[in-house]
């Protein structure tokens, strides 16, 4: 059983996602809009938030982002109608955990639920590689007493280099473990994301770096 909030504007579909998702045993709560979603966040703690990105006022993304900013670490689901890959990619860069296109079943949605609630299980313990140490309880990673910023999709393509340090992973692993299903995704957003956290970890002077091995994939060594 986990604590999930649902933000849909929309009554029957609110009630329908409220419906399946108390099915499954879980705890929930539901907002019409992105402000009273955000409220109730800061209010308590919940596991998972799945949240439609086209809400009233405040965005499904805006409230991602705000979610991110304030350090929550509740997995979010973004429920949109856009299926492009730069549509994907803002929704999964402001923090999102998973990306769901509607129209979809409602139990799909309750597997990715149950799938994300996995995950979060799973990655507990305090990774160290280098002056890089990643804790993923807190999606936090630093270099000393620094933190290096970085999003949660981010965070996880480093946590999967990191928890294979010095092997190679390739895109397959990168996606199933980072994004759920490496069938729904470009492999081309993986780069993208190695490209993004490259930057931030050269920026942060970490002493790692994420090399990448032709027709393979990637692996994070010490530069030392």
């Amino acid at each position: 059983m986990a604590d999930v909030l649902v933000v849909e504007d929309e009554p029957r579909m609110r009630g329908l996602l409220v419906q399946a998702l108390e099915g499954e045993g879980h705890r929930v709560e539901a907002a019409a809009d992105g402000l009273a979603g955000l409220i109730l966040l800061r209010s308590r703690p919940f596991d998972v938030a799945a949240v439609d990105i086209a809400l009233p006022g405040m965005s499904g993304v805006e409230l991602c982002r705000h979610v991110r900013r304030e350090g929550m670490t509740v997995g979010v689901v973004l429920v949109t109608a856009r299926d492009g890959l730069e549509d994907r990619i803002q929704g999964l860069d402001s923090g999102a955990d998973d990306y769901l296109v509607k129209p979809f079943a409602l139990e799909e949605l309750a597997a990715r639920i149950r799938a994300l609630l996995r995950r979060t299980a799973a990655s507990g313990g305090r990774l160290e590689v280098g002056d890089l140490v990643l804790d993923p309880m807190a999606v936090r990673a630093l270099v000393g007493d620094r933190v290096v910023p970085l999003s949660v999709k981010e965070f996880g393509v480093l946590r999967t280099l990191a928890s294979r340090s010095g092997d190679a992973v390739d895109r397959r692993t990168l996606l199933a473990e980072v994004w759920g299903d490496p069938d729904r995704f470009d492999p081309a957003i993986v780069d993208q994301y190695v490209s993004y956290v490259r930057k931030k970890l050269a920026a942060a002077e970490s002493g790692v770096r994420i090399e990448t091995l032709r027709n393979v994939g990637y692996r994070l060594r010490r530069t030392g």
